[in-house]
């Protein structure tokens, strides 16, 4: 997270997308240290802020 805060919808969605993504293949982009599920993965690259997923929202 590159000092952007995300509602709690914004976080399950980048989790689930992310979380998809590995279980399809996707290279996992923090250090594995034995999570074998692609939810815990996905959880552990948003708290070290490495996901790729950019997040567009509507001005008011």
């Amino acid at each position: 997270m590159v000092n952007e805060k995300y509602t709690r919808f914004e976080r399950a969605r980048i989790v689930g997308a992310r979380a998809l993504q590995i279980a399809m293949g996707a290279p996992v982009l923090v250090e594995d240290d034995g999570r074998l599920d692609p939810l815990g993965v996905a959880i552990a690259e948003l708290k070290a802020g490495v996901i790729p997923i950019t997040v567009k929202r509507k001005n008011k």
